[in-house]
């Protein structure tokens, strides 16, 4: 018997494109590197209010330098990030919640598909992204009217808290959990450090193993 796999919290909100970033990173390594990699669906604006931080893409020179790096980590990374045109204008405004609650719901019933509908939800397909990742429209629906029971909105706000805790102050954070030592890594830039606190090989953004697959 091998060594025990060690446990990776992704919190992650799909509101944040370098959530995704660092979702597909550490999904393509989570059967090359001895981890447990564990979801966890987090609201970004409780987040955000508890920390006193805000959204960089408020501030002008931020939101100008977002676009430019988001395209260059998108190539290297290979992960199709396409800004809508009306990203700053609405879905800033309009949030995530509703879509945290659904995913939070997903992880609660279907754990199995978490990682599907949460790409999917990336992709900018809302209406169709549980219908691709494999789920029946019964069991879309069934969770659609989870969304706002307070089972689901009590799970999420905890999975924020968690995050909270752990010192978050935005998205992604990654906790790596080594023994007796707990370590939280904030970003996506961070994962060349998260394996060398593993003791794994860091093979870039796209592991061989994964660039001959794509």
């Amino acid at each position: 018997m091998g060594p025990v796999p060690r446990t990776l919290e992704l919190f992650y909100d799909v509101l944040s494109p370098y959530s995704w970033l660092a979702f597909e990173v550490l999904c393509r390594y989570k059967n090359i590197w001895n981890i447990s990699l564990q979801l966890q669906p987090t609201l970004i604006g409780g987040i955000l209010r508890e920390s006193g931080n805000q959204p960089p893409a408020m501030l002008p020179h931020k939101a100008v330098y977002l676009r430019s790096d988001l395209r260059l980590l998108s190539q290297h990374h290979q992960v199709p990030i396409h800004f809508p045109k009306d990203f700053f204008s609405v879905i800033l405004k309009k949030g995530s919640l509703t879509a945290m609650r659904f995913l939070t719901a997903v992880k609660m019933e279907h754990p199995e598909l978490l990682e599907k509908v949460s790409r999917e939800l990336w992709m900018r397909v809302w209406s169709r992204a549980a219908e691709k990742a494999g789920m029946s429209m019964e069991q879309a629906q069934e969770l659609l009217e989870r969304v706002s029971t307070p089972q689901v909105k009590n799970q999420l706000k905890e999975t924020t808290e968690a995050a909270c805790k752990y010192g978050a102050f935005g998205l992604p954070v990654t906790v790596a959990h080594l023994q007796d030592e707990t370590h939280m890594l904030f970003g996506s830039d961070r994962l060349e450090l998260l394996a060398h606190l593993l003791g794994e090989k860091w093979m870039g953004p796209v592991p061989p193993a994964v660039n001959a697959k794509l």
